[in-house]
């Protein structure tokens, strides 16, 4: 498929490409991560996706301190008195000399036309399971002109297409991104706005309004909506916020809830930023998780533990 200047010009910052996911859509699908997210959820499993910009990060009990990454660093960002991020344009060069890993590029520009050749290599697993791609994040919404581009991208290519998204950012761009994609996998973290801005940083107004306002515009519309729950032991566990939940969905006409239980796979992330990881309190055994889906579903939703 040939595609446009403009489409092959367009850049994202993306941190991750995961093949064969099946936990983010239905079938077997390649979820893109891009960078950039403007909440600070304590629990966050990808802090790496925060920051928009591109990051390096360094690992001094690995370094050889053999030069290599100066040698080849062309911007002087690197140099012997030390590391000048104003400088650095993270080609990533520095990172593929050095023969440890004491270097690692978290996130990387990458043209659209770089990213359908990637996720096309599986398209054929895409038609015999029902997959396709899910753009997700960070939240893809602080890169927003650049997910709807590839979005469109994606459905000239007869991709199915998902989005993970908090909802939280303007109408006008979210709009746009919804627009673009066959479903929404829409996260609630906390029905209480204070409860929400203590733990994430923002408060759950514009959230919530709009995913009245999404499934508002897919209503008569082959295209479909899924909220998802992380649950955060000690956080959003309680009885009242579980059945506030349920209440909303049915509100938003929304039948099918996602259960996604606290995990620490992000924990040497942290450590690799330098970064606390106070998250032990978060943990919560599997008997509570099948309570609140059974309390859920008395409501009449439809429960999936897991994406």
């Amino acid at each position: 498929m040939k595609h446009s200047p403009e489409t092959q010009n367009a850049l994202g910052v993306v941190f991750n490409i995961q093949r064969f996911s099946l936990h983010d859509g239905p079938g077997i699908r390649t979820v893109v991560f891009l960078k950039g997210c403007p909440m600070s959820c304590k629990w966050c499993c990808n802090p790496e996706s925060i920051q928009l910009s591109p990051q390096i990060v360094f690992n001094a009990e690995k370094c050889l301190r053999d030069g290599r990454c100066l040698e080849v660093c062309t911007t002087g960002a690197r140099n012997r008195e030390g590391y000048r991020p104003e400088k650095c344009t993270f080609c990533g060069m520095c990172v593929e000399a050095c023969p440890t890993g004491a270097l690692e590029l978290l996130g990387k520009k990458m043209s659209i036309s770089e990213i359908i050749q990637e996720v096309e290599k599986d398209h054929l697993f895409y038609e015999t399971s029902g997959g396709g791609v899910t753009l997700s994040g960070g939240e893809l919404l602080a890169q927003y002109t650049f997910s709807v581009a590839l979005l469109e991208e994606l459905k000239r290519c007869s991709i199915h297409t998902a989005i993970e998204t908090s909802g939280y950012g303007p109408w006008s761009h979210l709009k746009q991104i919804v627009d673009a994609c066959d479903l929404v996998l829409y996260d609630l973290k906390h029905m209480n706005s204070e409860s929400h801005m203590r733990y994430t940083g923002v408060p759950n107004e514009l959230i919530l309004e709009n995913a009245l306002k999404i499934t508002d515009r897919i209503a008569g519309t082959k295209k479909d909506m899924i909220i998802r729950v992380p649950l955060i032991g000690g956080v959003n566990t309680d009885r009242e916020n579980i059945d506030a939940i349920a209440c909303f969905a049915l509100k938003a006409g929304v039948m099918e809830v996602h259960l996604l239980p606290y995990h620490r796979l992000g924990e040497s992330k942290y450590r690799k930023l330098g970064m606390d990881y106070p998250h032990e309190a978060f943990i919560l055994d599997d008997g509570l998780v099948n309570t609140i889906k059974d309390i859920l579903e008395t409501h009449g939703l439809i429960i999936r533990i897991g994406g």
